[in-house]
């Protein structure tokens, strides 16, 4: 690391106040010009995304997040005018929520719970931990984001005697997404269980006909939000899946969706040293092979960016996870990614990205802006908080330069709605850029839908089993033995592993006799 290479691969982008540091990656000075035909490859792949181009073979959709800022870019009049509209319900729902207008039965409302999954919950959930001021917000937000009988309760338990006062979105673009079904299903027996009408608390930010679409409109729940098919779920944070919870929460989302259309214009420019997108791709493809040889930890030195790695982990993760590239041929791609926060991570697992085995690089987020509103102490004389703060991002960073660790630093002017804005639209277009350099689709997850299908497999089974042991009179039988009277002998393993949670729990009906050899159990029904 010397300073005429700090100086050479140090850009600044005054027009957002973000700075991108790839100095500390041990690419040659011929890594870039040669990469350059590709790279303008991808900003010609990404025009034509867009553009309307279908980018989801699987479904045969479009892929426009994009739009969502900038509904203007959008392919036709109709688009541009369901975004407009979507946006204006939007601000217009809140807007009477908080002035009391949509009210429960004790007035207005004062928690916000939201139930979805993945891209569902993630960008709400990132967004309202990052900005959320807790003793400001117009509404405390909650989150089901799983379908965890535990995590139910945990939620509930925090929400007695305030369900009267509590706002539900339901966010699923099918309405078939069984953990969110479960969550509203668990949810639509809390409120009936304190005597509330769930319809007077309900909203549905779902796809238009779908199974939820339906039922909040057959059991009139107070209002349906759009979700479109050319918006996936991990890249539906400024659409109204994320728009909505974060309006009711009191966070600007105008200035959201500024950011990130003051990001989107500067990464459409095709000149790469001018393009932090583009720039950052770059470094992934360099820092990885351009073949997933290294993991990604994200390392955001700001409390309320915590939530960020796991934001990108759906992002990344799903979208570059591909078995298959554009040509039909096995590549079994990805980037990995994991992450705490600084300084956290000095405590936690820096002494083996240091020392351990070198298969990752690193991005640091810096946040220039220490705390809102007000002079920090000085903890020592001369020295804040803030300092120190700076000292171990910094000290991380040489310390693992030293070993050879590569990483690269992303620096932004604060955290706030618009930098959020900016930061989650850097990370979609690099994303997009990236998948296009390794030739493999990143907006269909085939993956995704294989597991679903498997889960459903053993909900199938398990329902056989519960048919087997009622046919079975009281008799006793071992997990081999019940899968094969259910028609799945050779599911065996499976079998057993639902009936041992099945015996864990009461209300099942089912009991086990334990055995010297665990997995020769039997199990019969009470």
């Amino acid at each position: 690391m010397t300073w005429s290479r700090f100086q050479q691969h140090f850009h600044h982008y005054p027009e957002i106040g973000v700075s991108l540091d790839l100095s500390r990656l041990p690419f040659g000075d011929d890594f870039l010009p040669g990469m350059e035909p590709r790279m303008q490859a991808a900003f010609a792949a990404m025009r034509e995304l867009e553009r309307g181009a279908i980018a989801n073979p699987d479904e045969g959709r479009m892929v426009g997040h994009y739009w969502l800022r900038a509904p203007h870019l959008a392919p036709n009049p109709a688009i541009t005018g369901e975004i407009a509209s979507t946006l204006a319900a939007v601000r217009d729902f809140t807007a009477r929520a908080h002035a009391g207008e949509i009210a429960g039965p004790k007035g207005r409302f004062r928690d916000l719970l939201v139930i979805g999954i993945g891209g569902s919950a993630l960008g709400p959930q990132l967004v309202a931990q990052a900005l959320g001021r807790p003793r400001r917000d117009k509404l405390a937000v909650w989150f089901l984001d799983n379908t965890d009988p535990d995590g139910f309760d945990g939620v509930f338990a925090a929400l007695r005697g305030r369900l009267a006062r509590t706002l539900v979105l339901v966010i699923s673009k099918s309405g078939g997404t069984a953990e969110t079904r479960n969550g509203m299903l668990e949810t639509i027996a809390a409120f009936r269980a304190a005597g509330l009408e769930p319809a007077r608390h309900f909203v549905a930010v779902t796809g238009a006909g779908s199974k939820l679409d339906q039922t909040a409109e057959r059991e009139g729940w107070l209002a349906r939000f759009a979700m479109w098919d050319w918006v996936g779920g991990r890249t539906s944070e400024l659409s109204a899946v994320g728009l909505l919870p974060a309006a009711l929460q009191g966070i600007d989302i105008d200035a959201m969706l500024a950011g990130a259309a003051a990001m989107d214009e500067l990464t459409r420019v095709p000149e790469t040293a001018r393009n932090p997108a583009a720039l950052m791709a770059l470094a992934w493809y360099a820092a990885t092979e351009g073949k997933g040889a290294r993991d990604m930890v994200v390392l955001p030195y700001k409390d309320r960016l915590l939530l960020f790695s796991r934001y990108l982990q759906q992002l990344v993760m799903e979208s570059l996870g591909k078995e298959l590239d554009l040509e039909g041929r096995v590549v079994n791609q990805g980037l990995a990614v994991y992450g705490n926060k600084g300084s956290t991570d000095q405590h936690a697992y820096v002494q083996q990205l240091r020392e351990g085995v070198n298969n990752f690089f690193v991005t640091f987020i810096e946040v220039l802006k220490d705390r809102e509103a007000k002079a920090s102490l000085e903890v020592e004389p001369g020295v804040t908080s803030g300092d120190y703060l700076q000292g171990f991002l910094l000290g991380t960073r040489d310390a693992l330069s030293e070993k050879g660790r590569p990483s690269i630093t992303l620096t932004l002017p604060d955290v706030s709605p618009r930098s959020l804005g900016m930061l989650i639209a850097l990370h979609e277009r690099v994303t997009g850029l990236y998948a296009t350099l390794i030739g493999i689709n990143a907006y269909h997850q085939p993956g995704v839908e294989a597991g679903k299908k498997a889960a459903g497999a053993v909900i199938a089974l398990k329902l056989k089993l519960m048919e087997a042991l009622r046919s079975a009179g009281g008799e006793a039988l071992n997990a081999g033995e019940l899968a094969a009277r259910a028609g799945a002998p050779d599911r065996a393993e499976a079998a057993f592993k639902i009936l041992e949670r099945l015996a864990a729990n009461r209300g099942s009906g089912v009991r086990k006799r334990a055995r010297a050899r665990v997995v020769e159990s039997t199990f019969r029904l009470a």
